[in-house]
């Protein structure tokens, strides 16, 4: 399994971040590349890797849909094995992603008891236009602490249609960047930039390891 490591930050910290993309956009995409190096200067090194249906995009360019979750899972289980067998003891292992990405990071969390935390980036909680198909249910197997970082534009979840849902979230540390959409893209009326957003979300990360995993 082939992993992406940030330049500058090839030397892992006692936290390592294993970062899955998003379902249509690849592990170095400018988003995942900026929010790599922003984990990085706060202290979390970043790994990535792509999902199978991707490497065979990268091989002949075809764009294909994401590979069935058990195959998505399977390959994350094995990413997680690599990194933990690479890391010195007491290192601490993270899990998380972009959408399904840190969708399949969750469920992943949920099902193992060796993964020290879980960092989702525009958590998909239903698909777009439809807020009846909610993605919580495994929440509650979680074994580790969670952060999600959303965009209060995300058609994916908006804080309005958090309403109903207190139960499922009520484990779940849940910190809203103002404006962002699914991408931590702002509107152009505010001041803040999308590097600006993602700096701040990868700033969350920082402080959710300092509160939830560092003793």
């Amino acid at each position: 399994m082939e992993l992406i490591k940030t330049k500058g930050h090839e030397s892992p910290s006692e936290v390592v971040l294993i970062l899955a993309h998003g379902a249509g956009a690849p592990a170095d995409s400018p988003f995942m590349e900026e929010l790599a190096m922003a984990l990085g200067r706060e202290g979390i090194s970043p790994v990535r890797f792509e999902f199978p249906y991707m490497q065979k995009r990268r091989l002949d360019g075809k764009k294909r849909p994401p590979d069935r979750e058990p195959v998505l899972l399977e390959y994350f289980a094995g990413v997680v094995d690599q990194v933990r067998a690479g890391l010195g003891a007491g290192g601490r292992v993270l899990v998380g992603g972009k959408s399904m990405g840190g969708r399949m990071a969750s469920i992943l969390a949920s099902q193992r008891e060796d993964i020290d935390g879980v960092v989702c980036f525009g958590y998909p909680f239903h698909p777009p236009g439809k807020p009846d198909r909610w993605r919580t249910g495994h929440f509650q197997d979680l074994k580790s602490p969670m952060l999600v970082l959303q965009g209060t534009r995300d058609p994916f979840g908006k804080p309005a249609e958090m309403a109903g849902h207190e139960k499922a979230l009520d484990d779940i540390r849940l910190r809203w960047l103002e404006g962002g959409n699914h991408d931590f893209q702002p509107l152009k009326s505010q001041s803040r930039t999308q590097s600006d957003l993602i700096a701040m979300a990868a700033r969350e990360a920082r402080i959710f390891v300092n509160e939830c995993l560092v003793p």
